[in-house]
């Protein structure tokens, strides 16, 4: 089992592409224009939050077409390590992350999110 605090950034990134491509095909086929960024902590440096969805979700878009800049799922790899206990721990938390930005993609919220017990 590998030492969390080992794990660098490279390291983290890899371990984001292997859950994605874990992912149902049914989640990820639909998300288009999106990239997926990984970075060390969030601006306000916090250790709370795991990861963001930053674009407009797919229930919320009107007009929305070519030109526009992809929308960004971004996760943070030194609180998902502060919230990890081991290897197997972390690769739990970073999926359940990238399911909990892509729901916020497909216009699922927090508070329906909690009710379908993914929070």
């Amino acid at each position: 089992m590998a030492d969390l605090s080992e794990i660098d950034a490279e390291a983290f990134e890899r371990i984001v592409v292997e859950e994605l491509d874990a992912l149902p095909d049914e989640m990820v086929e639909g998300l288009d224009n999106v990239v997926f960024v990984t970075e060390d902590r969030p601006e306000d440096g916090t250790l709370d939050l795991l990861g963001v969805y930053e674009g407009v979700a797919l229930t919320e878009r009107g007009q929305y077409g070519f030109g526009e800049l992809p929308d960004r799922i971004v996760l943070f790899r030194e609180p998902l390590l502060a919230h990890s206990d081991d290897l197997d721990d972390l690769r739990d938390q970073v999926h359940i992350t990238l399911v909990h930005e892509i729901a916020h993609f497909y216009g699922i919220d927090d508070e329906e999110l909690h009710r379908l017990g993914w929070d």
